[in-house]
């Protein structure tokens, strides 16, 4: 009884100094000063919630407070914000409702929280359909109040930091779900310091071992970093000081996710990357107007004292990013010999780069860099609206549409009449079209890129002036969609696409009645179906579209199959789930086993609580994904599909981080546990000088020295230099790396790289 009352107090104390280190961070901020309805919200929560316990053993109320913490520290949102940040759980988890929150705080608390309500759990149901929906309405919601993102971002940052509580599986699903959508949006809404610490957090869940193994290089490196740091700044700064400039000079460091994005995209290691530090110079502009000019003043005289590089000026400063970041990035050669990167950046810059559109309050005195960054979101939103007005029918087409606008950098072409329009890097002549209007997209034949024709297909780069060409004749082709990068302009030419596809089959399908009718025939399903299988067609709709475009043709061959009598109507086994099965390394597989067929799905009863161990014994009651080709030692995951097999899949898998976000629900903990007594494929590229021997050389090391069956082997040479690919068997990621060590040790390989 001691014991619990104990802890009650504890608990009363916890609370309330939380409490009053929000009320603390709000009063020293520069909103007005409404602390009464901010107690008023906590003390609501906090009797609502009262009794209740998150899965880490604190009182729940401790997580609504910190959501409203972030959101008032780390974004620097107001009263309205922290209350509805207080109260986001209120509808979902107890007995009231918006109404009650609306009669007790106002309407405009109310609907963030309502908002909030909408795309509570997550933003991702068990059906992909449910999840399109529910960011449909988180989308939605964002476009008449930005807050209701914000809160949400805030909530999923301190999902992430008390991440450690939850068990492995719906770590990864929440971790890939936090990867795939919030992150995209704190850094689409400049929010750069959540964006980075989101991305951290979900790389530690996801691949702990490669995370430690950085954070501990990280620290190794510390030391040097901070001499070069040092040694490059001590001459810029004496440069400050005497143009009487009041600055700040900060050391940039890479994030533990992007150095390791680095590692894996182009294939080196920690020690190869060279841009891991970088420098920050924030200055106090003497006025506004004369920032951006000061910006260059700094650049002009730090290029003095270092050679700049000739290709890495990036000006954010007159164009800023669409998400309103601004600065000037210029690349300059130390003394050392090595090139270091230095961001220059007003307090507004920084502040803006931090905290993003939220920070816009502080500098609404019509400045225009202001005006230009809120017309750039209110855009992004238009787009959004526009692809919600016509959405996918998948929906993770859907979520990768918005996706492709979320990630895309930005590039800036000019109108022939001047005009400057900001669109994704990559994008295409056809991109350009369907932004500027549906029906230009649509009728598009070609371009004007700089006064030169191009086709449809030309990927436009910055500064490009481009002229789009029309015909009244054109009209959308089905090849396009490769062409279309944007997610505006693939969602415009699927619904153009699926409404002719509409009228096509219902044409078909009256010509197919017509048809039958003509021969004394029932347009049942079973004659349906044989016509399918006839033409080679899988679905009915599919058959009613190729006869609707003339591409299926009805004649008497359709007629002789329609008479012939079969028993059953099309081929049941194609809908019979088949287990796949690993093969052991002396290639034989269940399915020879014993003479069985293997087609039955396996009765396994599934404890999601628990990690699934992969060892000898049970490895071929899994489905090792071809997508990724997973070897032991690989961080994995497994995958519960429809027919009750579990495939295993690389935890960075793309394929993976799909179904995290679609169907995060089937997603299960794998560990191995294998003991070096099979073998599993693997395929790596090599890459390096041409010479008579090389391929000999190869095989011998592989064959003769490592004793490694070779089962492919692929070599080719263009101007001197050789790629070749190599598939062999391993018996797990030690080995592999072993194996590529002792490849580069031959002097003519330059690379050795894991393909999959």
């Amino acid at each position: 009884m001691e014991e619990s009352k104990n802890k009650e107090i504890e608990d009363e104390k916890l609370i309330q100094d939380a409490f009053q280190h929000l009320v603390d961070t709000y009063l020293a901020s520069r909103h007005r000063k409404k602390v009464e309805i901010i107690t008023k919200a906590f003390n609501f929560a906090k009797q609502a919630h009262k009794g209740v316990r998150r899965l880490s053993g604190e009182p729940y109320i401790m997580h609504p407070i910190a959501v409203a913490q972030i959101a008032c520290e780390e974004i620097g949102l107001g009263s309205t914000s922290i209350c509805a940040a207080l109260l986001h759980d209120v509808v979902e988890d107890t007995d009231y409702t918006v109404e009650d929150i609306s009669n007790i705080f106002g309407p405009k608390i109310a609907m963030i929280v309502d908002g909030l309500t909408k795309i509570s759990g997550g933003i991702f149901g068990n059906q992909a359909s449910a999840q399109a929906e529910s960011f449909k309405k988180l989308l939605l919601t964002m476009s008449d109040d930005i807050r209701v993102i914000l809160i949400k971002i805030s909530d999923r940052l301190h999902n992430m930091r008390t991440l450690g509580s939850q068990l492995p599986n719906k770590q990864y699903k929440i971790a890939g779900e936090t990867l795939y959508i919030y992150a995209p949006l704190a850094n689409r809404l400049g929010l750069n310091k959540i964006k980075e610490e989101l991305e951290d957090l979900s790389f530690k869940y996801e691949h702990p071992e490669e995370y430690a193994a950085i954070k501990e290089k990280l620290a190794q490196t510390q030391a040097h970093r901070d001499t070069v740091f040092e040694e490059f700044t001590r001459p810029i700064r004496k440069e400050l000081d005497r143009m009487g400039i009041k600055y700040e000079i900060k050391a940039r460091i890479k994030t533990p996710y992007s150095i390791w994005c680095k590692m894996q995209n182009k294939h080196i290691t920690f020690e190869e990357i060279y841009d891991i530090l970088a420098v920050r110079i924030i200055f106090e502009p003497k006025s506004l107007e004369d920032e951006v000019n000061e910006c260059f003043q700094i650049y002009v005289y730090a290029s003095k004292i270092y050679r700049p590089h000739p290709e890495r000026l990036r000006d954010w400063l007159n164009h800023p990013k669409a998400n309103g970041y601004q600065a000037l990035h210029v690349t300059l050669m130390s003394n050392s010999g090595q090139w270091i990167e230095v961001q220059i950046r007003s307090t507004r810059m920084d502040e803006m780069a931090e905290q993003g559109f939220a920070a816009h309050w502080k500098y609404k005195e019509g400045s225009k860099t202001t005006a230009d960054s809120e017309n750039e979101l209110e855009k992004w939103l238009k787009t959004i609206q526009e692809i919600l007005d016509d959405p996918q029918p998948n929906a993770l087409d859907f979520l990768d549409a918005i996706k492709l606008n979320l990630y895309a950098s930005e590039i800036f072409v000019v109108t022939p009449k001047g005009e400057f329009k900001t669109m994704p890097a990559d994008c295409t002549a056809l991109d350009f079209a369907f932004s500027i209007h549906t029906f230009l997209g649509s009728h598009c034949i070609g371009a004007k890129v700089n006064h030169k024709l191009v086709p449809i297909s030309y990927k436009l780069k910055s500064g490009d002036q481009v002229e789009i060409l029309t015909s009244k004749l054109q009209h959308v082709q089905k090849e396009w969609i490769n062409f279309a990068t944007t997610a505006k302009a693939k969602g415009k030419i699927q619904a153009i696409l699926r409404r002719e596809d509409r009228e096509n089959q219902k044409q078909g399908e009256e010509m197919l009645n017509k048809f039958l009718a003509e021969h004394d025939m029932e347009a049942n399903s079973m004659n349906v179906d044989k016509l399918c299988d006839l033409h080679n067609i899988k679905l009915r709709e599919e058959l009613y579209i190729a006869i609707g475009t003339g591409k299926v043709i009805l004649g008497d061959d359709d007629i002789n199959v329609l008479r012939t009598k079969i028993s059953g109507t099309r081929s049941w086994t194609k809908y019979i789930p088949f287990l796949n099965f690993t093969n052991n390394h002396e290639g034989n597989s269940t399915q020879q086993e014993n003479g069985k067929k293997g087609n039955e799905p396996i009765e396994q009863k599934i404890d999601k609580k628990k990690p699934v161990i992969l060892n000898e014994e049970n490895i071929k009651r899994f489905i090792l994904a071809d997508c990724c080709h997973p070897i032991p030692g690989d961080d994995v995951l497994g995958y519960l599909d429809e027919n009750n097999n579990i495939v295993i899949h690389k935890r960075q898998c793309p394929v993976a981080a799909k179904l995290k976000t679609s169907d995060g629900n089937h997603i299960l903990a794998a560990k191995w546990d294998t003991h070096k007594t099979m073998f599993f494929p693997v395929t790596i590229h090599i890459r390096g000088i041409d010479h008579v021997g090389i391929l000999t050389k190869v095989t011998q090391l592989l064959s003769e020295q490592l004793h490694l069956n070779i089962t492919h082997i692929n070599m080719t040479c263009k101007d001197g230099i050789f790629d070749g690919e190599l598939i062999f068997g391993v018996h797990d990621v030690e080995d592999l790396k072993m194996i590529c060590k002792t490849l580069k040790g031959i002097e003519a390989i330059e690379e050795v790289n894991r393909i999959s």
